[in-house]
C-alpha cells in the first residue's frame, strides 16, 4: 500500500553551491521518491563558509518554483541559517532527515572543518535530525552525477530504514568516475591530509597589495581505511562525523598530569 503524505518520511534538502546548483537537483532528484521532499538553500554560492551563521544582518527567505511539485525557499544567509530557518519557519517541526549536497568538489579528510555542505548536516545532527552531506569529486556544473545519484539514493534509504541514531552525521564523497568503475562503499575515518597553503601576493592598479589563497593538497596518512585512500580507489567513502570535539585522550593526559 502506497504511503499518504502524512505517513511519508519529511527529507529536507540544502547545499552550499546555491539553489541553482545542479548538484541540488540531482540530488532531489535522486530522493524524490523517498519521502515528502522540501529544499531550503542559499540564494547565492556559500562554499567555505564552515559553521558560519548570520547576526549581524536580517535573513531573507524566498519561495522558488525551479522543482517541480516540491516545496522550495532560497535563502539569504549561509547553509545552516538554511537548516535553522527550515525547521523554525518552513517545517515548523524537524524533518525526519537532512541531505545537504550534492556538493562540486570533495569533501574528504580537513575539508570536512571548511565545509558549508558539511555544517549543514551537522547542523541537523545538532538538533536531533539525521543527516547525510555528499560530495561528488567534480567541480564542473557539467558533471556525470550519474554515479553519485545511485549511492545518495542507497544512502538515504537505508538509513530512513535503519535509524540507526537522530544525531548521525555521514560525510560521503563520491568519485568522479564512471558508474562502473566504482568499487562499492567503504566506511571510512576522516584522513590526516590538508592543503600546504600559499598566499599569492599582488598589487591592484593603486599599488595596494592583496592575496590570493593557493595551496597543494598533501595526504599525510598513508593508512588503507581512510576516506582518500577509499576515493583514490574508486570507493564511495562514508565517514561517521560528530560535532562534540573534545580530545579524550588528552583531556585524560592532562587530568593525571596537571596539578594547576
Amino acid at each position: 500500500m502506497a504511503q499518504t503524505k502524512q505517513e511519508q518520511p519529511v527529507i529536507l534538502v540544502t547545499n552550499d553551491d546555491g539553489v541553482t546548483a545542479p548538484g541540488l537537483r540531482n540530488l532531489v532528484e535522486a530522493v524524490k521518491d523517498l519521502g515528502q521532499i522540501v529544499v531550503v538553500a542559499p540564494d547565492k554560492p556559500q562554499s567555505g563558509m564552515g559553521h558560519a551563521i548570520t547576526i549581524g544582518y536580517p535573513l531573507r527567505m524566498d519561495p522558488v518554483t525551479i522543482f517541480d511539485g516540491i516545496e522550495a525557499w532560497q535563502c539569504s544567509g549561509t547553509p545552516v541559517d538554511c537548516v535553522k530557518l527550515a525547521v523554525d519557519k518552513v517545517l515548523h517541526r524537524k524533518p525526519d532527515i537532512c541531505l545537504s549536497g550534492i556538493n562540486h568538489g570533495p569533501n574528504h579528510s580537513i575539508n570536512v572543518i571548511y565545509s558549508g555542505t558539511m555544517s549543514a548536516a551537522i547542523e541537523a545532527a545538532i538538533e536531533g535530525i539525521p543527516s547525510l552531506g555528499f560530495s561528488l569529486l567534480d567541480y564542473s556544473l557539467e558533471a556525470d552525477f550519474t554515479a553519485a545519484r545511485h549511492y545518495a539514493h542507497l544512502l538515504v534509504e537505508r538509513v530512513l530504514k535503519d535509524k540507526i541514531h537522530r544525531h548521525l552525521s555521514l560525510n560521503v564523497n563520491i568519485p568522479s568516475v564512471p558508474m562502473e568503475l566504482i568499487q562499492g562503499v567503504k566506511v571510512c575515518r576522516q584522513a590526516y591530509a590538508k592543503y600546504e597553503e600559499d598566499f599569492n601576493e599582488r598589487l591592484d592598479p593603486r599599488g595596494k597589495k592583496y592575496y590570493w589563497l593557493t595551496g597543494e593538497f598533501v595526504n599525510f596518512d598513508e593508512g588503507t581505511d581512510t576516506d582518500v585512500w577509499a576515493l583514490q580507489n574508486n570507493y564511495v567513502s562514508v565517514v561517521p562525523v560528530q560535532f562534540d570535539l573534545t580530545n579524550y585522550t588528552i583531556k585524560q593526559q592532562l587530568e593525571k598530569t596537571w596539578q594547576l
